[in-house]
Parts: C-alpha cells; sequence; structure tokens
C-alpha cells in the first residue's frame, strides 16, 4: 500500500505526511476532510519521554482507530513513555468489518516500554473482518521486563486480518519476541522493520491454535539480528511466508527456523548465527528449512559458529540457484525417502546424510546426479536409467530398475 497513493486527494495530509514541521500542531479533525487523520497530540499525548502518556495514548487509539469509521492516528516525533500495555481492538459489535485504510502513522516516534510485569507493549486484536491495516514508521524499546513487543492477534474462527501493511517499523530489547502474528492473516507485507536484540525470537509468524491460517506474508529488506532465540520463525504449522533482501545476524539459534518449509527466500543473507554455541562444533546452519522451500541468491558469512547456510530434512523439493557460502559450508541435506533437492550454479560444501544425493549443476563437475539404483535423482535418457551399482559398473535399464544389478552394463 503506498501512501502517496492513500493521501494524494488530501492537500492537508499530505503536508503533514511529507513535511515534519507539520507535526508541531494538532491537527484538527475538520482539517483531514475525508482522509480522517487525527493527531495524538488532540489528546494530550506528550512525547518528552518521561510523562507516562498510557492512559491519554490509548484513549486517542480508541476514539480514532475503534470508531465506527476507523482513521489514521499519527503520532508525531517524540519519545512516548508507556507503563501498561496499549490495546487495538476490533469488534462486530462496535467496529464492524473494517474494510477502508487506516492506521498508525508515527516516523520518528517511539514507544518507550516501562511495563515490568512481563505484558506485551501494543497488541492488535480482531474479532471481525479488518482489512487495509497500515502501521507506519513506529518504534517500539523494551526494558527486557516486559512480554513482546508488537502482537497481532486473529487467534479465532470467523475473523480474518487481510492486507495488513507495516512499514519502517523497528522493535528491540523487549524481553520476549519482536514481533507475533498469529492466527488469520492473510496476503500482509512488511517492508523495510528491524526486529533486533529481542529476549525471545525477532518474529514469530503462525497458524492459531484455537482456529485461524496465516499465509501469503512477504517480507521485504528487513534485518532479525541479535535475537536471544531465532531471527523469524515459521511455525504450527505455518509455511506461507516468504523473504526477500532480508538479514538474519548473530542470533542465538537459527536466523530463520522454518519447520514446516518455506516457499521463497530471495537475496537473503545469514551472518554468524548460533551465537549461543560458544563453538564451530556445537553450531548449526543459519536458516533450518524443513519439508520444502526454495532459495535465490542467498549468501551465508561466518567467523563463528555458523555451520552452513541451510539445514533441510526435505519431504518434498528443496531448490538453490546462484547461492554461496564464506566461511561455512553450503548445505547439509536429509531426505526422507521422497524428498529431491536441486543445486544449480551454488557455490560451497554440501553434506548429504546416507544414500541422498542433491542433484548438482554448475557447480564444480558441471553436473552431478545421484547414482544409487533407487535413489531420487537417477538420470533419465527417455525411458533409460543410469545408475553405478556397487562394483562401480554402469548400468542402463528400460524403466525403472528393481535391483542394483539389473539392466545391462555400459562401456564394457
Amino acid at each position: 500500500m503506498n501512501r502517496r497513493d492513500l493521501f494524494a486527494s488530501g492537500g492537508a495530509a499530505a503536508l503533514l505526511l511529507t513535511s515534519p514541521s507539520a507535526f508541531a500542531a494538532p491537527l484538527a479533525p475538520a482539517a483531514a476532510g475525508v482522509v480522517g487523520l487525527r493527531s495524538v497530540l488532540e489528546f494530550g499525548v506528550i512525547g518528552d519521554g518521561l510523562t507516562d502518556v498510557t492512559d491519554a495514548l490509548q484513549g486517542a487509539i480508541d476514539t480514532v482507530l475503534n470508531a465506527a469509521t476507523p482513521s489514521f492516528l499519527v503520532i508525531p516525533p517524540g519519545r512516548y513513555r508507556v507503563s501498561r500495555p496499549l490495546r487495538i481492538e476490533y469488534r462486530r459489535e462496535t467496529t464492524g468489518n473494517v474494510t477502508q485504510p487506516h492506521g498508525i502513522l508515527a516516523h520518528g516516534a517511539t514507544l518507550l516500554s516501562g511495563i515490568t510485569d512481563g505484558s506485551d507493549v501494543l497488541t492488535i486484536t480482531s474479532h471481525a473482518t479488518t482489512r487495509f491495516l497500515l502501521m507506519e514508521g513506529l518504534a517500539i524499546r523494551g526494558n527486557r521486563s516486559e512480554g513482546r513487543g508488537l502482537v497481532f492477534d486473529c487467534n479465532r474462527e470467523g475473523a480474518y486480518i487481510y492486507n495488513l501493511c507495516l512499514r519502517d517499523i523497528f522493535v528491540e530489547n523487549c524481553g520476549s519476541d519482536g514481533l507475533n502474528m498469529i492466527g488469520n492473516i492473510f496476503e500482509g507485507q512488511i517492508f523495510n522493520c528491524y526486529f533486533r536484540d529481542n529476549g525471545g525470537t525477532g518474529a514469530v509468524l503462525k497458524h492459531g491454535d484455537a482456529g485461524g491460517v496465516l499465509s501469503a506474508i512477504h517480507v521485504f529488506g528487513s534485518v532479525f539480528g541479535g535475537n536471544a532465540n531465532h531471527g523469524a520463525v515459521l511455525s504450527s504449522p505455518a509455511n506461507d511466508a516468504s523473504f526477500h533482501g532480508c538479514y538474519f545476524l548473530e542470533n542465538g539459534l537459527f536466523g530463520l527456523s522454518a519447520a514446516n518449509g518455506c516457499p521463497l527466500l530471495s537475496h537473503c543473507g545469514f551472518e554468524n548465527n548460533h551465537m549461543k554455541a560458544g563453538s564451530k562444533a556445537t553450531g548449526d546452519a543459519g536458516a533450518r528449512i524443513s519439508n520444502f522451500g526454495a532459495l535465490v541468491g542467498c549468501t551465508s558469512h561466518s567467523i563463528h559458529y555458523q555451520t552452513h547456510l541451510v539445514r533441510s530434512y526435505i519431504v518434498g523439493d528443496v531448490t538453490m540457484i546462484g547461492c554461496s557460502a564464506s566461511g561455512s559450508r553450503l548445505a547439509a541435506l536429509q531426505s526422507s525417502g521422497t524428498g529431491r533437492a536441486t543445486v544449480i550454479g551454488c557455490r560451497g560444501e554440501i553434506d548429504h546424510t546416507g544414500a541422498f544425493r542433491s542433484v548438482r549443476i554448475g557447480q564444480q563437475a558441471g553436473a552431478v546426479f545421484g547414482s544409487d539404483w533407487n535413489g531420487m535423482n537417477l538420470v533419465h535418457l527417455g525411458d533409460y536409467r543410469l545408475w553405478v551399482d556397487a562394483g562401480g559398473n554402469l548400468r542402463m535399464k528400460r524403466g525403472a530398475p528393481v535391483a542394483d544389478d539389473d539392466g545391462k552394463l555400459v562401456g564394457t
């Protein structure tokens, strides 16, 4: 969602978004016209970093975002101290199903958490159908005594969040995870966000345990670093989220853990993850992607404990194109017996478990295929199969072989 498109029709609104000086005074509701911009300054919120603004800020949220026609809440540059959780809640009986653009515009605004009881800082909960929620420019800085920094909760049947957009969001030093997205959250985008130095995982994207399927989430140009556990996790058993141009570095465990698969990692970097390991012998890969996945132009760099770019237990198909590793190996691959891996134009060594072998093209020897008679990656020439038997002889058979010595010897 492009803010230029959203506010092209409102002169005052466009000025507010493009000129920092426009934040200096409260914006009266009438000045925003149909665009619906309201400033927290109208509600007595002070961004001096010292005043506890929890009640005033919650009042602004309740008025602007929980109205019958939710609008955009503007938080001017400043440091806003909160001592209790903030909540945005969409209910059918109050807000109805929200299908218009709305959200929080907060470039230069930081929420300073003074929460000490393990509660989350900001939670957005939907009990209805919520579309076109935009959150832009907000920073959340924790003190390690709160819970999660930012939570999107749609963990229930019959409730949905569509077309969510997070842009330029910064969450750091929270006591638990930086970001949680849970349940029926669809067609969402996360742009240029930072999830750093949190006490749990940087970002957790998961299905709801009480109902709800997370899907079609795309993350662009974001950083997941220095978190105590993983950089990002797809879990329970979410797998429909992709990452583009993101960086995962110096997390305690995996940079990305996707136990049920990840459709696409493109041009992502993994650097020095597994900082908890203490040694390379107990370290692991930058990414753990099981079941299925595709990696394009991804890189691994390690001077500490990260051992591979990716570790994968493959049930379906894993494809790697143009990936490379420096200071680590490229991949550690294992198959369930049905899984296949294709590696094209990559640089780095691959560790295979058991008899499983990947198809490798443009790496070292030009093209390398599995050679076991019952392997998934035998060379196919039309109807014929080629393999190397236990005695080192090349064999060929029309159709699939049924034993290692099946077929005819080739080249004898």
